[in-house]
C-alpha cells in the first residue's frame, strides 16, 4: 500500500488565491502593529485556508505484475538430429522447474522453427518471440531463452528490433564436434526438351571434416538408377542427364555417407525438370471423300502443339479419265518418304476414311505395323471403307488393329455411349454430357460392326456394340473409331456434342500424354499437404505408402472421387523428397525450395545468436556436458544490471510494473474533525485576547 497527500478545493482556485492574499496581507498587518496573539490569527486563518483546500490522505492498493519471460524451444526439423530432441526435453523440463521456485515471473513456452511446411525456408524463431510477447508491455518483459542448435535464419540486424529491452539467452543443443556432408545445386534448369540432355551442376562439401578422396554420387531419374559420378569434397562437378519424358522429370542425387556424420539427408537433393515436347508431328491420311472430311484437319490445325501434314488422296492410281499428266496439277503421293524415310519422325499417324486402292503398297503397312510396335501411334476414323474389301484389316496392318470387321454396317440412329471402362478412362471419362441418360449430345447414324480382338471398348453404339476402342501394341498405341460421323457433333446437329474433347484427348492419349494414362500414380505438393492420385481403369485399388524424406513411411488409404481416380492427402511436415508406392508404381514429389535453408548447414554453433546475445546482456552457452550429460544454467532474478549471465546462471530482468486495484481517501477537515479543529483555534485565539 502507499500513502499520500491530496487536494480537493472546496472553492475555486482563484477564490482560494484571493483568500490566501488577503490572509497573507491581515498577518503582515498584524505584525506590523504589533498586535497581541498575531500568531494566533495567522494560525486561525492558516486553518480556514486549509479547510478550504479540501485536503486528504489517498491509500493506493496495489498489485505487483509479473514479468514475463518467452521460452522459445527450436522444433525445426534439424532439431530431431542426433539426440538434440532429448536434450532439448531435459533443458525445457528444467527451466520450468527452476522458474517454478521464483515468484513474480510468468513463463510463455512457444514450439517454433517447422515453418509452414512447404512454404517454409529456414528455422525462424524470432518471428514466433515477437508473436509471444506482442501483448506485453515492454517494461514487463523479463527477458527470453532460445533452445536451439544455433542455425537461426531470421535474426534481427539490431536489438531495437527486439521491441524490448531485456536479456536474451540461447541455450544451444549438440555438440562442437559434430561433422557432417551435404550436396548443394549450384545451376539446374527448369525446363527442356524431351530427349534433350542437359546439365546439372552440384556442390559437394565437408564441414568438420576434412576429406581429399572422391565421393560417388549415384544419379536416379524418378526413382531408377541411371548413372554415377565421382565428385571431390570442396568442388563442383557438372553431371549430364537425359530429359526421358514430357511432364517432370525428378533427378535424385545422392553422395556416399561420410562416417560419422551427423544425417545424410542433406547428402540428397533433387532437381525437377520439366520435359517439354516439341510440336507433336501428325500424319493425316483422307481417303474416301465424305461430309466430315475436314473435321480432323481443322481439329489439328487449331491446336499450337502439333504440326500437321495432311494428305488428301484425290486421284488414285486406277482412275481412268483420259486426262493427259502434264495437265495434273495434283502433287504425287511421296509414299517412300512418309513411310519409309520419315516415318518414325511422326508421333501419330492418321487414316481418315482410308481404302487400300493402290496407292500406298503393301510393303508399307509392314513398316506402319512395325512403327507401331516401336512406339509409333495410328488412329483408324473408319466408315463403310473399314468393312469393304479395300479395309485397312485386310492388309499387314491388321495384326495392331484391335478390331476386326464382320463386314455389316449399320444405317441407323443411336447415341453413343460410355462404356463401363470408358467412364473410368481419361480418355472418355466425365466427357460434357455423358452424365445423363441418353447423353445430351446428337445422334450418329452410322456404325461398323466389328469385333474387338484386344484392347478396351471405351465407346459403344447400337445395341452395346464397339465404337471407340483403344489398345496397346509392343511400345506403340493404337485406336480405331468405328464411324465417320463424328463431324455432326462439329456441325451442331440437334445440339452437336464435345467433339473437341474427345478428338484432342484421343490424340493426345495416342502421343503418350502424361495426363490422359489410364494407369497412373503421381504425387503433387499442395501448400502444407502432398497429394497422391491412383489413375486406374480396374474398379478397385489397394493402399498406398507413403515414405517421408527422414525414412518414414505411412499408409494411405485413397477414396475415389469420381470413376477410376482415386486421391489420398497426407500432411507434409517436412522438407525434402516424398515418395508414394502402389506396389507397382512409384511417383515423387520434391516438397520446399530445391537447396533449403534448414539443411545448409546442420552442425549446431554458437556464432549466429552470440553478438545480439551480448548485445543485450544474455549469453550462448551450449547444454552438452563434458561427461555427456546436459548441463542448465541456474536462473537469477535482477532488478538492474548491465550483465545478466555468469558462470553457471542466468538472470531475467524484475519488473516493477503494478496494477492499481483501489484508491481509499480520507479528507482530513470532514465532519466534526474539521470543525473541530476550527472551532479549536477560533476559541484559542479568543482567549488568548481575553487576557
Amino acid at each position: 500500500m502507499i500513502w499520500s497527500l491530496s487536494f480537493a478545493p472546496l472553492v475555486p482556485l482563484w477564490l482560494l488565491a484571493a483568500a490566501a492574499v488577503v490572509a497573507v496581507l491581515l498577518v503582515a498587518g498584524a505584525l506590523v502593529l504589533r498586535l497581541p496573539a498575531w500568531p494566533l490569527r495567522a494560525l486561525a486563518m492558516a486553518l480556514l485556508l486549509l479547510a478550504l483546500a479540501g485536503p486528504a490522505l489517498e491509500r493506493e492498493d496495489r498489485e505487483a505484475l509479473s514479468s514475463v519471460v518467452s521460452v522459445i524451444v527450436d522444433e525445426s526439423q534439424s532439431q530431431r538430429l542426433a539426440d538434440r530432441a532429448s536434450v532439448t526435453a531435459q533443458a525445457l523440463a528444467a527451466l520450468e522447474q527452476r522458474f517454478a521456485g521464483l515468484s513474480g515471473y510468468e513463463l510463455r513456452i512457444v514450439r517454433a522453427g517447422r515453418g509452414d511446411g512447404a512454404t517454409a525456408d529456414g528455422t525462424a524463431l524470432f518471428s514466433a518471440l515477437a508473436d509471444s510477447i506482442s501483448d506485453v508491455p515492454p517494461d514487463r518483459i523479463g527477458g527470453a531463452v532460445m533452445i536451439t542448435d544455433g542455425q537461426v535464419h531470421d535474426i534481427p540486424a539490431r536489438t531495437s528490433d527486439l521491441g524490448f529491452n531485456a536479456p536474451l539467452h540461447a541455450l544451444i543443443t549438440g555438440r562442437a564436434d559434430e561433422v557432417d556432408r551435404r550436396l548443394a545445386i549450384a545451376r539446374a534448369p527448369r525446363f527442356a526438351l524431351v530427349g534433350s540432355q542437359q546439365i546439372v551442376t552440384l556442390q559437394l562439401q565437408d564441414h568438420g571434416h576434412s576429406a581429399s578422396s572422391r565421393v560417388p554420387i549415384v544419379v536416379r531419374r524418378d526413382g531408377e538408377v541411371v548413372s554415377q559420378q565421382m565428385a571431390q569434397p570442396g568442388a563442383s562437378i557438372d553431371i549430364p542427364v537425359t530429359i526421358a519424358h514430357g511432364g517432370n522429370n525428378i533427378f535424385e542425387f545422392s553422395a556416399e555417407a561420410l562416417d560419422g556424420e551427423l544425417t545424410d539427408i542433406n547428402n540428397r537433393v533433387v532437381v525437377t525438370i520439366e520435359g517439354i515436347r516439341e510440336n507433336l508431328r501428325v500424319l493425316l491420311v483422307s481417303g474416301s471423300p465424305h461430309a466430315g472430311e475436314r473435321t480432323w484437319r481443322n481439329l489439328l490445325k487449331s491446336d499450337a502443339s502439333v504440326d500437321l501434314v495432311h494428305f488428301t488422296i484425290l486421284r488414285p492410281p486406277d482412275k481412268q479419265d483420259g486426262t493427259p499428266i502434264n495437265q495434273l496439277s495434283l502433287i504425287a503421293f511421296p509414299t517412300r518418304e512418309l513411310f519409309s524415310v520419315k516415318i518414325d519422325e511422326f508421333d501419330l499417324i492418321i487414316f481418315d476414311r482410308y481404302e487400300q486402292r493402290g496407292v500406298l503398297p503393301l510393303l508399307y503397312f509392314d513398316n506402319i505395323a512395325r512403327y507401331v510396335r516401336d512406339g509409333g501411334a495410328v488412329l483408324v476414323a473408319g466408315g463403310p471403307d473399314y468393312a469393304e474389301a479395300g479395309s485397312l484389316y485386310r492388309t499387314p496392318l491388321a495384326p495392331v488393329l484391335p478390331a476386326e470387321p464382320s463386314g455389316m454396317i449399320y444405317e441407323e440412329p443411336f447415341h453413343a455411349g460410355i462404356s463401363d471402362i470408358g467412364s473410368r478412362h481419361p480418355v472418355t471419362r466425365a466427357l460434357p454430357g455423358s452424365s445423363s441418360e441418353p447423353p445430351a449430345w446428337s445422334r450418329w447414324f452410322r456404325l461398323v460392326d466389328a469385333s474387338v480382338r484386344n484392347g478396351e471398348t471405351l465407346m459403344t453404339g447400337v445395341d452395346d456394340k464397339p465404337l471407340l476402342v483403344l489398345s496397346r501394341e509392343g511400345e506403340g498405341r493404337v485406336a480405331v473409331l468405328l464411324s465417320d460421323h463424328v463431324w455432326l457433333w462439329a456441325r451442331g446437329y440437334e445440339g452437336g456434342g464435345p467433339h473437341v474433347d474427345l478428338l484432342r484427348r484421343l490424340a493426345h492419349w495416342l502421343m503418350k500424354e502424361p495426363d490422359l494414362e489410364e494407369e497412373a500414380l503421381r504425387l503433387t505438393a499442395r501448400g502444407t499437404e502432398v497429394v497422391a492420385e491412383r489413375q486406374t481403369i480396374g474398379e478397385a485399388i489397394g493402399s498406398l505408402t507413403l515414405t517421408l524424406p527422414g525414412g518414414e513411411t505411412r499408409n494411405l488409404a485413397p477414396t475415389e472421387v469420381s470413376p477410376g481416380l482415386w486421391r489420398a492427402t497426407a500432411p507434409a511436415p517436412d522438407l525434402g523428397l516424398y515418395s508414394v508406392d502402389d506396389g507397382t508404381r512409384k511417383a515423387l514429389v520434391h516438397v520446399g525450395p530445391p537447396n533449403p535453408r534448414e539443411f545448409t548447414d546442420v552442425l549446431s554453433t554458437t556464432g549466429p545468436l552470440a553478438p545480439i546475445a551480448a548485445a543485450t546482456g544474455g549469453s550462448v552457452r551450449r547444454l552438452a556436458g563434458a561427461d555427456g550429460g546436459v548441463i542448465v544454467p541456474r536462473v537469477v532474478p535482477m532488478r538492474r544490471a548491465t550483465s545478466f549471465a555468469g558462470d553457471g546462471w542466468i538472470g531475467f530482468r524484475t519488473t516493477e510494473a503494478s496494477l492499481l486495484r483501489g484508491i481509499d481517501r480520507y479528507p482530513l477537515f470532514h465532519g466534526l474533525l474539521g470543525l473541530a479543529l476550527l472551532l479549536g483555534g477560533l476559541s484559542f485565539l479568543w482567549y488568548r485576547e481575553g487576557r
